[in-house]
């Protein structure tokens, strides 16, 4: 009866009940559970595998640059201020909303990694995330008009529930630049969430459009529904520079 129920279970793709039947019948035995409750806790294992299975192929789709989580990260040189709204999108309610999140703050201060950890609470609920430098984004849109992929492009990161942009700033576009992300922006700020990172305030991400009044509606696309969040205090880099053991001087 086993084979037949490993055999069955392999043929069906039932990973999630194979791993696990043999302890399960065991378990069932020992305690004298019912045929219902066997088949409950087999459905369980079935269904966690599937939900584990889903998670991770959103984390890989999402492309993060590292694994971070709320789990390692500091708040508590933040502002009072920073502390409230980071413990608000902890809640998730931005993604149920629909509400984007601007991050700003000096280099080193954190602003990727919650950018990041935001990202992974999304796919923790089942949201579909990808994560790009937004200079990677715009130069990816600029080229594939070299080969009129420009449409699959766009398309692509349109798709997505939460779409991270990070060290938005860090250059001036172009014009063509400032249409294309401009024309991204008007196409998901409704249905899906913005996260962007950037060293500047609002006010000097206005300045990075090419056209100030493309920018201005760029932006308030984004900021009329946003979490603002400023995070402040000294580079996390300069504590792993490694340090000089003066001893062996």
């Amino acid at each position: 009866m086993l084979d037949n129920i490993l055999k069955l279970s392999c043929d069906l793709r039932l990973n999630g009940i194979l791993d696990v039947v043999e302890q399960r019948i065991s378990q069932a035995y020992e305690q004298k559970l019912s045929y219902e409750e066997l088949l409950t806790i087999l459905l369980q294992d079935q269904y966690e595998y599937q939900q584990n299975n889903a998670l991770s192929r959103r984390i890989k789709t999402a492309k993060f640059e590292e694994y971070k989580s709320f789990d390692d990260y500091q708040t508590k040189n933040y502002s009072m201020e920073a502390n409230s709204v980071i413990n608000t999108l902890k809640t998730g309610k931005f993604l149920k909303d629909k509400n984007h999140v601007i991050i700003m703050g000096p280099v080193g201060t954190g602003k990727t990694h919650l950018a990041q950890a935001l990202g992974l609470l999304a796919c923790q609920k089942g949201k579909k995330v990808c994560f790009v430098r937004a200079n990677d984004l715009t130069n990816k849109l600029y080229q594939a008009k070299a080969d009129d992929s420009w449409l699959k492009v766009f398309n692509y990161y349109s798709k997505f529930d939460v779409l991270i942009l990070d060290d938005f700033g860090l250059k001036s576009l172009s014009a063509e630049q400032s249409t294309d992300l401009y024309d991204l922006i008007a196409s998901i700020h409704i249905k899906s969430s913005l996260v962007i990172t950037t060293n500047r305030n609002t006010k000097g991400m206005l300045e990075v459009f090419h056209d100030p009044i493309m920018a201005n509606a760029a932006m308030d696309r984004i900021i009329s529904k946003s979490y603002k969040i400023t995070l402040e205090g000294e580079s996390y880099r300069k504590k792993l520079i490694p340090k000089v053991d003066k001893s062996l001087n």
